[in-house]
């Protein structure tokens, strides 16, 4: 049986794109319109279900809604996958550069090739999606229409890349995290990162006092992203990713850890993903 994952956006997304690259070619890919919608699918419990969601970016930075919605879901996080996201110009077959007359794709792919659109006259179109502009440029056998999306979206729709690489920035890495029922989620072998949520007391030095016992134990903390706790006068919690060699250094960090917050829950532990 096929692994199902589920992912923001359209067949031929860059979504899908990071969940060949961490579960291969034979899953099946079930589309979904918001990322709300991908983590109430995915939270089903199903031993065959995955979920790949989109979690920051190396230019925009993170997309602070989706720790919220995964703070409030069953899922657990049991890999990562950096993507470069390379924006390709595409068409049908037989169209050429100079028979285009009008770009359409997602405004942020837009933005990100200005630098190559500005050479050209062409009227830009603001559309939903990357990977659905590709798709409406091959069902309507456009003649004048060209879409910018990812190699993957080309190969699908059967479309020619007339220029590739178009992006302005070559180094745009987007980080994906891959999600699995919790219940289902079992030992990744030879992890060696791990993702937690915790909070103090917020008396003074509180969380000076976590990250100095972060510190000592030479786990490296590689990101920390604050939350307004809800309801809460200015209070905040933390997402930690915590970066180690021996899975004992994980256990003793977090031995060192829960004496100095409230709260601390483990959202998965599992392999650093590369960035090539």
């Amino acid at each position: 049986m096929k692994n199902e994952v589920y992912i923001q956006g359209y067949e031929g997304s860059f979504h899908q794109t990071a969940a060949i690259k961490f579960l291969g070619k034979e899953i099946q890919v079930n589309p979904c319109s918001t990322f709300n919608e991908l983590i109430k699918k995915a939270s089903v419990k199903n031993e065959n279900t995955r979920a790949v969601m989109a979690i920051e970016n190396s230019i925009a930075g993170s997309i602070l809604p989706n720790y919220n919605l995964l703070q409030k879901s069953n899922l657990a996080i049991i890999g990562e996958v950096y993507l470069q996201i390379d924006q390709n110009l595409m068409v049908n077959k037989h169209v050429e550069l100079e028979d285009i007359k009008e770009v359409h794709s997602h405004p942020m792919a837009l933005q990100q090739c200005l630098t190559f659109l500005d050479n050209y006259n062409w009227k830009l179109i603001e559309t939903e999606d990357t990977a659905l502009s590709a798709k409406h440029i091959y069902q309507h056998k456009s003649k004048h229409i060209a879409a910018i999306a990812s190699r993957l979206a080309a190969e699908l729709f059967d479309l020619k890349i007339i220029a590739p690489h178009i992006h302005t920035l070559k180094n745009n890495y987007t980080r994906f995290l891959v999600l699995q029922h919790a219940d289902f989620a079992g030992p990744v072998q030879n992890a060696n990162k791990a993702s937690v949520n915790f909070h103090t007391d917020h008396s003074k030095g509180s969380l000076a006092k976590v990250l100095t016992r972060i510190a000592e134990t030479e786990v490296n903390l590689s990101k920390l992203q604050s939350f307004p706790i809800p309801g809460s006068n200015f209070r905040y919690s933390f997402h930690a990713d915590l970066e180690f060699e021996q899975f004992s250094q994980f256990e003793k960090v977090i031995e060192m850890m829960k004496p100095a917050t409230e709260y601390l829950k483990i959202y998965g532990v599992y392999k650093n993903g590369k960035l090539k």
